[in-house]
């Protein structure tokens, strides 16, 4: 990859969109930072709203109004690519809604873009996985989303738990203890990967340990996200102590 010259991105910059609640994906994506890349965050205006079943599809339609307004502010750094620091909406639709999405914000973008959903699919492709546990902060219209796109991926989700996390706020007040609980709950013999959504869920660190605890991959899609954007602009660089995905992949 050709010098820039950035001085401490000059091997690539990576813009991430977040909702303004979030308070999760910069620590986690900057815990996967490698030599030469920086991690630069744009927030969509949100507020703090407690979610229901029957607000949900409001919350939703809130998120994706502002992700271009999020874009315009990160690529002012001059960013290369830009990760979708925001699970449900690239689950939401199925395949071809995500396709359809991703088409929309790199045209808007003018630079690539990452979806959490395409990297937990490449993650779970390079280990070889089929059979998945799932577990989501989501209400559960968020879950059926979630659950159609893996599934319609050609993924058979044999458990999936959503925490029903009442507002953005209370997602990152989820504890590494309960993520942990929760990905023990989940787990079963006769599944090959666990894999953890929401990007606000502080679940990197959790799922590493689980890893060795468990004796099988478990995906977590902040850390998948760093992966995919890296691995996408050609950086090949091994990474200990985020989980199997970087240092074997």
């Amino acid at each position: 990859m050709t010098d820039r010259s950035d001085s401490l991105g000059h091997r690539q910059k990576i813009g991430v969109v977040v909702p303004s609640t979030n308070t999760i994906v910069q620590p986690e994506t900057d815990a996967c930072r490698l030599p030469g890349v920086t991690y630069h965050i744009g927030r969509i205006p949100i507020s703090n709203k407690k979610i229901s079943t029957d607000n949900f599809l409001d919350h939703v339609a809130a998120m994706r109004a502002g992700i271009e307004i999020a874009i315009d502010q990160v690529m002012t750094a001059g960013v290369d690519q830009v990760i979708m620091g925001v699970a449900l909406e690239a689950f939401w639709g199925g395949l071809a809604g995500s396709r359809d999405l991703k088409s929309k914000l790199s045209d808007h973008a003018g630079v690539p873009v990452i979806l959490g959903s395409d990297a937990v699919a490449g993650a779970l492709r390079a280990f070889e996985a089929e059979r998945i546990a799932v577990l989501t902060p989501h209400m559960p219209k968020g879950d059926e989303q979630v659950k159609a796109w893996l599934e319609e991926s050609g993924f058979e989700v044999v458990t999936l738990k959503g925490l029903e996390c009442p507002s953005p706020l209370a997602i990152a007040e989820v504890s590494e203890d309960q993520i942990r609980r929760a990905l023990d709950e989940i787990d079963t013999d006769n599944v090959d990967a666990l894999v953890q959504v929401g990007t606000n869920l502080a679940g990197a660190a959790v799922c590493a340990e689980a890893e060795k605890r468990l004796g099988k991959p478990a995906i977590a899609i902040n850390t998948v996200s760093a992966w995919s954007a890296v691995r996408s602009a050609g950086i090949d660089d091994r990474l200990t102590g985020r989980g199997r995905i970087f240092e074997e992949h």
